[in-house]
């Protein structure tokens, strides 16, 4: 029997799932120190060592990656979110120290040490999002280097599904009865919706009437905040003189500050002497300078992590405090959610029109849906809950499976897509 796998390489975290020869779908763990995880963070680490007078360049992927940059982030560099870029025509490879790496190569590099040595010949089932990120995002290019960045990994052939028909297939395994569900899949860079018929003892269990998709999702929600609460009080909003004018601070520094898959771009000395030029003739050097230190320090993944978790917490408690430090800059903040929820009002007002957009697309309307599935993180945002409740009640809506569901699903559609081609 073909071992088979689904994957899901995710913007954050990506999962490995195997199809064992008793039809169930076991998910991948991945040793780290004492313990083991069923994620694998979709992060690289680059450093260079010295040696006999040489320079060599090492690379750790995963929790490893995360753990080599934080034992030195001066001398490292942190890719995260390579994801984000496979639809993007204008992010071709980058420069690190000295070496030039295309993306596909990033993504095989990370593919590699996800995957291990145990799966050599195995046929895999990788997923893709509906739309990928990027406001010029081309879909096909996407998926076409998503199909290079596998086959540079070693695996030349591979079959690809839409990430949220694999977490309907796996949610449709809890059901006995005929149902038509709607599936959102919330991740990193995109939310993206399926509309699945599942029709127990049919030759075809589950038959897909919809999709829609769009490149909002927590790493978006992770931008408002830094753009609402940390940038201001590195700069943005403020002002400099040119000849006598004051001008305003360039928005730009700002917005590629607060999306990490931009970040580790402005690392140049290009970009970090602009900013200087600028903070010397602003009216508070000391906030333009406190954003170069971050930028310089690779101190990103920190920030990151901060508003993560303080992201999770407005999930929970009306109120949460957002505390920061680095250098000379410290931020502590009191965040509501109410605040939060009128910074992301715009993104969620589109995700619901994804929403409505799936249903559209398949005629069915909102009272013919019979469940509706949620996975992925920002699933548990009060106001992206409220999209579904509002539609469809509370009693049709179910969760689970926030990490493991694409990948185990995916493992799913490859065991039916290769008994129908026997």
């Amino acid at each position: 029997m073909t071992k088979l796998i689904g994957i899901d390489f995710g913007t954050t975290n990506s999962v490995v799932a195997v199809l064992s020869p008793d039809g169930s779908v076991k998910t991948q763990r991945f040793a780290f120190g004492a313990t083991e995880l069923d994620v694998f963070r979709t992060v690289l680490c680059f450093w260079s060592e010295q040696s006999k007078g040489r320079s060599h360049m090492h690379h750790a992927a995963g929790p490893q990656a995360i753990e080599a940059y934080l034992d030195d982030p001066l001398d490292s560099r942190l890719i995260m979110s390579m994801k984000t870029y496979l639809a993007q025509h204008s992010f071709t490879q980058t420069n690190i120290f000295g070496r030039i790496f295309t993306l596909e190569q990033m993504i095989a590099l990370f593919l590699r040490a996800l995957l291990g040595t145990g799966h050599a010949g195995a046929h895999i089932i990788a997923g893709r999002p509906v739309r990928f990120a990027g406001d010029f995002a081309d879909d096909d290019f996407g998926e076409a280097r998503l199909r290079a960045s596998y086959a540079a990994a070693g695996f030349p052939a591979i079959d690809v599904a839409l990430e949220p028909q694999a977490a309907g297939y796996r949610f449709t395994r809890g059901l006995s009865a005929p149902a038509t569900v709607l599936v959102g899949d919330f991740g990193g860079g995109t939310s993206d919706f399926s509309l699945l018929r599942f029709t127990p003892g049919a030759a075809h269990p589950v038959v897909s009437l919809s999709h829609s998709g769009i490149g909002i999702a927590g790493d978006t929600f992770d931008y408002r905040i830094i753009d609402n609460v940390v940038s201001p009080q590195l700069g943005k909003g403020g002002t400099y003189k040119v000849m006598g004018t004051d001008l305003p601070v360039p928005v730009e520094y700002f917005s590629g500050f607060a999306r990490w898959h931009r970040l580790s771009l402005m690392r140049t000395p290009r970009i970090l002497r602009d900013i200087e030029e600028v903070a010397r003739a602003s009216a508070d050097p000391s906030r333009l300078r406190n954003l170069i230190a971050l930028v310089r320090d690779e101190a990103g993944y920190q920030l990151y992590q901060t508003v993560s978790a303080l992201k999770a917490q407005l999930s929970k408690a009306p109120t949460a405090r957002l505390h920061f430090a680095h250098e000379k800059l410290v931020i502590d903040s009191e965040v509501s959610r109410d605040d939060f929820e009128s910074w992301i009002a715009p993104d969620v007002q589109r995700l619901a029109a994804t929403v409505d957009q799936a249903l559209e697309r398949a005629g069915v309307p909102v009272e013919e849906v019979d469940r509706v599935f949620l996975t992925g993180g920002t699933s548990f945002v009060p106001a992206v809950q409220r999209i579904f409740t509002e539609r469809f009640g509370s009693q049709r809506i179910s969760a689970g499976g926030e990490f493991v569901s694409v990948a185990e699903g995916l493992a799913l559609i490859g065991r039916d897509r290769l008994a129908e081609a026997a």
